[in-house]
């Protein structure tokens, strides 16, 4: 919901595409600045440990940007310091999320726990959207602030009934901050099957997820639509998405296919370059689904090759440089995407991202073929 609410909140407060996306960059900013040492750290400590601090930050954070819209007294600056915390917080949150859930599941079903981590995940981007469509309108954006901040208060007290499968403790090494971040880069580099993928997913989130900045541009400006059918948009984006993550949950056994890692991804930049072309609302929602729907099996099918080739002592450090590439790829992103939409129209915008895909994986993918690096 937040999610939905903050990009309209700050183009209202602004009608600058450009500013949007300045808002968006920086939520991702900290994870592009310090998902390297939050792995190291994931490494060393619990990781319930490190959930439970993230989720209480959060929740403080979130809080303080609800009384301010409450109150009336937001302001654009506002936006860019509660996005830039959060982004901090999630910085170190999601590398330990990522390699929590072997420690929820085990080893045996970790496809399947990742594909149904992605299914929950999707199905609150689908009831999220479209709940705040229907309560910003009359109850304003501060709502969709308020109902998240209250939500963090549910994840904590789940936490405190986690009882994580034991796991290899590593020994905590003094002053090897910088070693084990290079250690952790240096085994990534060496291992083609952790490497191919990641470079596929950072050019991915780059170009493909810039939703939350051209979306709600495009709706207003080249559809006509207010927050409902914003909200619209956004919840077919995720049934796009959850459908994407029951299917990898279908076929889990299976594993990740080479398709889902390497061909999906050009059909996702097809799709993009496709909604910008369209002035139709309901085949933008169409784009839009299927566009969800293969970019998760992209990305669900690259964290479960990243963590079935990671060991336990590796983990953390591998996941820390998903998240750096699959999230701190979005502040790159974000502000390509905004301002193509500033300059031109949020239809450039789709174009130009979906475009930088094609001209970017097409010719990285023959020469994967040629060298066999799979």
């Amino acid at each position: 919901m937040q999610n939905v609410a903050q990009p309209w909140l700050a183009y209202e407060l602004t009608d600058s595409a450009f500013m949007l996306s300045l808002v968006s960059a920086l939520q991702f900013l900290p994870v592009l600045l310090f998902s390297l040492i939050a792995g190291v750290i994931v490494d060393r400590v619990p990781k319930k440990k490190i959930l439970f601090m993230t989720q209480l930050a959060s929740f403080l954070i979130t809080l303080v940007l609800a009384v301010l819209t409450y109150t009336g007294e937001v302001r654009f600056w506002h936006l860019l310091v509660t996005s830039s915390l959060l982004g901090l917080v999630n910085a170190f949150d999601m590398p330990a999320r990522q390699a929590f859930v072997i420690e929820l599941v085990g080893r045996e079903d970790l496809t399947n726990g990742i594909a149904l981590n992605s299914v929950q995940y999707n199905l609150a981007r689908i009831i999220g959207p479209a709940i705040a469509g229907v309560i910003m309108g009359p109850w304003g954006v501060a709502s969709c602030f308020l109902i998240n901040a209250v939500s963090y208060g549910a994840v904590l007290v789940s936490l405190i009934f986690v009882r994580p499968f034991p796991t290899d403790k590593r020994e905590p090494k003094q002053n090897r901050m910088l070693s084990d971040i290079a250690e952790g880069l240096k085994f990534i580099y060496q291992k083609k099957a952790l490497l191919v993928p990641l470079v596929f997913i950072f050019v991915g989130a780059t170009f493909a997820m810039n939703l939350n900045v051209l979306v709600p541009v495009f709706s207003k400006d080249m559809l006509g639509q207010g927050e409902t059918g914003y909200g619209l948009l956004m919840s077919l984006a995720g049934v796009g998405a959850l459908l994407g993550a029951l299917t990898m949950a279908s076929i889990s056994r299976l594993g990740p296919k080479k398709l889902f890692l390497y061909i999906f991804p050009l059909i996702v930049g097809a799709l993009v370059l496709a909604v910008g072309l369209t002035r139709s609302y309901a085949l933008t929602g169409v784009f839009l689904l299927l566009l969800s729907f293969f970019y998760m099996i992209f990305m669900s099918s690259v964290n479960t090759t990243t963590q079935m080739n990671a060991p336990n002592e590796f983990r953390g450090r591998v996941m820390s440089v998903y998240s750096l590439l699959n999230a701190g790829a979005a502040p790159l992103g974000n502000l390509f995407a905004g301002a193509f939409a500033q300059n031109f129209n949020a239809g450039v915008g789709f174009i130009a991202c979906g475009g930088a895909i094609l001209v970017i994986l097409t010719p990285l993918l023959i020469l994967i073929r040629h060298k066999h690096f799979t």
